[in-house]
């Protein structure tokens, strides 16, 4: 069940974070867990561990974590749309 919870945190913290930067994160759910659970891990490392845990996040570092991945990850795709045309 702790596993369940911790991808469905994961999916509401790419997913919000897709929100904040008005951008949507390729791959759709899976999309937005990967984002989650890597910008949890980012902010993690960048912000270490404060605020309320929620499914074995820390909330604030891994929101702020998962939108400079997403920001990072729509320079990448931006660039790659670019470079084709």
């Amino acid at each position: 069940m702790g596993f369940l919870w911790s991808l469905i945190v994961g999916g509401i913290i790419g997913w919000l974070a897709g929100l904040i930067m008005g951008r949507d994160i390729p791959g759709g759910i899976i999309g937005n867990i990967i984002a989650g659970f890597i910008g949890a891990w980012l902010g993690s490392l960048l912000l270490g561990t404060w605020g309320p845990v929620i499914g074995d996040f820390y909330i604030i570092p891994a929101l702020i974590g998962a939108v400079v991945l997403v920001f990072i990850v729509s320079l990448v795709m931006g660039s790659m749309r670019r470079g084709r045309s």
